[in-house]
């Protein structure tokens, strides 16, 4: 996806910097015209609000679909010729939201923790092959992610209104940085206060 926000914005600096930009790769016949490809961004995606209850079966697998499904099939597509060139980087843009989650997000959290730690264990597997798996942990950049009529909205069950409409009002906001380093704290703080009892389940050794 290049025709906006990220995809258009890494495109045009690839292009800037005299590299060549294949705008899709859904079907891998691609190669055979360009040879090669150095870097696979898997950048396509949509905000999708709506509390756990009011998402369809549909609706979860359509968003798993466009976040890990489509970027898996892509990469499995082009690992072959970058373990044979031993070279080659593979950028998956995830979101804060892949690290934590809040009323409203929890399908979409969903998809960008699991697209996390597939990046996460695929860059342990190709990195002797000299592959780099990159994860781009975007907040709320100024892209039309968050703009008009460019969400997803589940039909609303009035017993989550109060709880999710905070959400779904503020989608426009948020950084980054200040949601990861709350969340940080937040488990820091956790496994103190329960580091006696975790630590009390070990094996007796003696």
């Amino acid at each position: 996806m290049v025709d906006s926000g990220f995809g258009r914005a890494i495109a045009e600096a690839a292009v800037a910097a005299g590299d060549t930009v294949i705008g899709t790769a859904r079907r891998t016949g691609a190669l055979a015209r360009y040879g090669r490809v150095s870097v696979l961004v898997n950048n396509a995606g949509r905000t999708q609000v709506e509390a756990f209850e009011e998402t369809t079966d549909r609706e979860l697998r359509d968003l798993f679909e466009l976040h890990v499904f489509g970027p898996a099939r892509l990469t499995r597509a082009l690992l072959p010729q970058m373990r044979e060139r031993r070279g080659g980087s593979v950028v998956n843009i995830s979101s804060f939201g892949g690290q934590l989650s809040f009323a409203g997000f929890s399908a979409y959290s969903a998809t960008k923790a699991a697209l996390e730690q597939l990046s996460e264990g695929l860059a342990d597997e190709v990195a002797p092959f000299g592959i780099k798996v990159l994860i781009v942990v975007p907040g709320a950049f100024r892209t039309n992610l968050f703009g008009k009529g460019a969400a997803y909205f589940s039909v609303e069950n009035p017993a989550y209104t109060e709880k999710v409409s905070a959400t779904r009002r503020t989608v426009r906001g948020g950084d980054a940085v200040d949601f990861l380093t709350a969340h940080l704290e937040s488990v820091r703080a956790e496994l103190t206060e329960w580091e006696g009892v975790s630590r009390g389940t070990d094996f007796d050794t003696e």
